[in-house]
C-alpha cells in the first residue's frame, strides 16, 4: 500500500458519516476490539445526531481533536482522538487518577490493509503535535491504555516513544483483564 500520498487531518464537522463508518467498522474488527470499551451493538444504535455533535466537537473543541489518515481517492484508512484531562477530572477506567494536565489518545483504529505501514505512527504524531500545541492548559503528557492481551498495539505505542507508567487497571466487564497506561512526556 501507498502510504506517501496519504493526507493526516483533523476531522471535519461534515465528515461524520464517515466517522461513524470507520467506528462502527473498528467495533466489528477481531483485533480491534479488545481496545474499545463500547460494543458495536451500542455505537449502531445511536442517531444521528450523537455522531453530528461529537465529531463538530472533534473538529472545533478546544479539548478534544479526532485525526484522520485519507487516502487521495478520499478513504479513510485510520483514526485517532486526543482528550484533554484535567487533574481532578474522572479518569478512563475506575481506579485512575488524573494528576497532570494531560491528553489521553482513544479511538485508536487503522484498517486493515494499512496496518505495518507507518500510517498510525503518523496518526500518533499528529495527535502529539496537537497536545504540545495547547497553551491552556499546557499538555504534561500524552497518554492511553492498551489492554495487555494487545502486543501488537503495544509495541506501535512503544515504536512512538509511549513507556511503561507502571499504573495497570482493570477492564470494565472483564475482572481478569488488565489495562496497562503507557505514557510520553512533554520533551
Amino acid at each position: 500500500m501507498n502510504t506517501s500520498a496519504t493526507i493526516i487531518r483533523r476531522v471535519r464537522a461534515e465528515d461524520w458519516p464517515q466517522a461513524r463508518d470507520i467506528r462502527l467498522e473498528a467495533l466489528l474488527d477481531p483485533v480491534a476490539a479488545v481496545a474499545f470499551l463500547e460494543t458495536h451493538e451500542q455505537a449502531a444504535a445511536r442517531p444521528d445526531e450523537f455522531w453530528q455533535d461529537r465529531i463538530t466537537r472533534a473538529a472545533t473543541g478546544p479539548h478534544v481533536a479526532q485525526f484522520i489518515a485519507e487516502a487521495e481517492d478520499g478513504r479513510w484508512l485510520g483514526t485517532m482522538t486526543g482528550l484533554v484531562e484535567r487533574p481532578g477530572g474522572d479518569g478512563a477506567l475506575e481506579g485512575d487518577v488524573i494528576a497532570v494536565d494531560q491528553v489521553h489518545v482513544v479511538g485508536v483504529y487503522v484498517r486493515p490493509q494499512a496496518r505495518g505501514t507507518g500510517l498510525a505512527q503518523d496518526l500518533i504524531r499528529a495527535v502529539q503535535e496537537w497536545a504540545w500545541s495547547l497553551t491552556e492548559p499546557r499538555i504534561e503528557r500524552v497518554r492511553l491504555f492498551v489492554h495487555e492481551d494487545n502486543g501488537r498495539a503495544e509495541a506501535m505505542y512503544r515504536k512512538a516513544g509511549f513507556e511503561p507508567s507502571g499504573v495497570a487497571l482493570p477492564v470494565p466487564g472483564d475482572p481478569t483483564g488488565r489495562e496497562i497506561e503507557l505514557a510520553v512526556l512533554r520533551g
